[in-house]
């Protein structure tokens, strides 16, 4: 099994290669994406049954271990977002192909984004199977680079702004990131996740606590953690909805993962941390708020994204094992219902030709399966029962009220707060576009493109993978039970890291 801990930084890159010699062939590019990605989703499939039943799944590159060799891990978190990430990239895949997203609907084809949205995808894969800061900096560098291409294609004036702000703030992570690990190579000699522990602990209290926080303000940046957060409101909502989609549902997770993978394993917290539940209520309540003040469909849904981060960071910050659960169970869950949401805000525009709430109107009546692939996702991201968003909401409430401190206690009050401007915001949402009576779609005025916004015209790839991606959220509700065993289990192995140190120090499994 230990080839498939390879496959997905692999043969993406592989397939990215053969998709740039046949950009004159749009179908080649499109078959082999989806197979491409339908290969790493049951790879990934494959490697969780396999960590959950025998433990972390190992490959050390040219059979070389640390500290000098480059070893993958898949351990039951690894594999899990692996997993998810795989499905919400085939959906967003498939959906920019129905829209033509890939080539705009022109004669002449686009030869960039296919091989662009693969290489983002090794990005996104190496970043949960790597076991180093270094390559992990690899792993962010792989994801940026391709992202820039990204949202950076077919720039108008209106683009160019955010665009550069994105790009700005990415390259300043960047450096702060590689001084990071500088910092702690010096301080210890190593960057290997596994060995970090012992070397962080021989260092004095005030230098640990200064490298977690440096840490959280690196890995902040990039999850858009309050108040670091000012660029993704500006950039996201600009980029076509297949980018933004994807951009929201994996970049940020990254960087939650990063968070807890470094706060788990290389730092030890026997407390809840006072100073990120702190961060976590703030971004839960300004972002939350954010999002009610504006009148942009993609600009809302982005304040909400940054909001919703606040909840993971809340419950990475009791460091105990519910509240970690419940970050995986949140992630897992927030993946799929914000990719969803933007999706159905590409079929919003698609139908309606605007993005402000104030011009749309009457969606529901006119077009009423997208209300319904919007309104399922929306009540999950509010928490409503039975949906997924209050599955992992409770185990965060659980896990705030086993920590018990005054922080902790703030913190939970907010989630719930945070909650209710969720729904307020949806509903304003709801209202705006998808109540009242139908107004005539204004449609995109570009002779250039075939394909224009306000038409009215939807492919059955567009609406199929928002629907599949609906689905899956629909289905973590399902089968929460199973989830959040499993959930529990990861989250005991991130707290109690013995299992994980010794797969990548130890003989492992390759």
């Amino acid at each position: 099994m230990t080839f498939l801990v390879g496959l997905p930084v692999l043969l993406p890159l592989l397939a990215a290669a053969v998709s740039l010699i046949a950009g004159r062939s749009p179908l080649v590019q499109r078959l082999l994406g989806v197979t491409v990605l339908t290969a790493i989703a049951g790879a990934a499939a494959v490697l969780l049954v396999q960590a959950d039943s025998n433990g972390p799944v190992v490959l050390r590159l040219g059979d070389y271990g640390p500290p000098f060799g480059i070893t993958l891990v898949a351990d039951r978190l690894a594999a899990l977002l692996l997993l998810v990430s795989a499905i919400v990239t085939l959906a967003v895949l498939i959906f920019s192909i129905g829209q033509r997203i890939t080539d705009y609907g022109r004669k002449t084809a686009s030869t960039a984004f296919h091989p662009m949205y693969l290489v983002l995808c090794s990005g996104v894969s190496l970043a949960y199977l790597t076991s180093d800061l270094f390559n992990l900096f690899v792993a962010f560098e792989i994801m940026l680079g391709a992202s820039y291409v990204l949202i950076t294609r077919r720039v108008t004036a209106q683009r160019v702004k955010p665009s550069v702000t994105y790009v700005i703030v990415s390259l300043t992570s960047s450096l702060l990131f590689i001084t990071m690990i500088a910092l702690v190579y010096t301080a210890t000699g190593t960057v290997n996740l596994a060995a970090l522990p012992e070397h962080i602990a021989q260092l004095p209290a005030g230098v640990q606590s200064s490298l977690a926080l440096f840490i959280v303000i690196v890995f902040g940046i990039k999850a858009a953690l309050v108040p670091l957060h000012f660029w993704l409101p500006d950039s996201y909502p600009t980029a076509p909805a297949p980018i933004t989609a994807v951009f929201a549902a994996l970049l940020t997770k990254v960087g939650i993962y990063a968070l807890i993978r470094t706060q788990t394993l290389v730092f030890v917290h026997d407390d809840s941390w006072s100073v990120l539940l702190g961060l976590a209520l703030v971004t839960m309540i300004v972002g939350a708020l954010g999002a009610i003040a504006q009148n942009d469909l993609n600009r809302m849904l982005s304040f909400l994204l940054v909001s919703h981060i606040g909840y993971m960071i809340f419950g990475l910050a009791l460091f105990n094992v519910i509240g970690m659960a419940g970050v995986i169970l949140y992630v897992v869950h927030h993946i799929t219902v914000q990719g969803a949401l933007f999706l159905v805000s590409g079929l919003v525009t698609r139908h309606t030709g605007t993005v402000s709430l104030k011009t749309m109107s009457g969606v529901a009546k006119a077009y009423p399966l997208v209300a319904v692939l919007f309104a399922i996702p929306a009540m999950s991201l509010g928490g409503i029962p039975p949906f997924s968003g209050f599955v992992a909401k409770i185990a965060l409430l659980q896990g705030g009220a086993e920590a018990g401190t005054p922080m902790a206690i703030a913190a939970t009050v907010g989630v719930i707060v945070a909650s209710l401007l969720t729904l307020y915001a949806v509903t304003k949402i709801w209202v705006g576009a998808f109540w009242g009576p139908r107004v005539e779609p204004s449609p995109d005025p570009d002779p250039n493109d075939d394909v224009t916004v306000g038409t009215g015209s939807t492919s059955p790839a567009m609406l199929g993978a928002t629907g599949g991606l609906v689905l899956a959220s629909v289905l973590i509700a399902v089968f929460a039970g199973p989830l959040a065993d499993m959930s529990d289990r990861a989250a005991h192995d991130l707290l109690h890291d013995e299992g994980y140190r010794a797969a990548v120090l130890g003989e492992g499994n390759g």
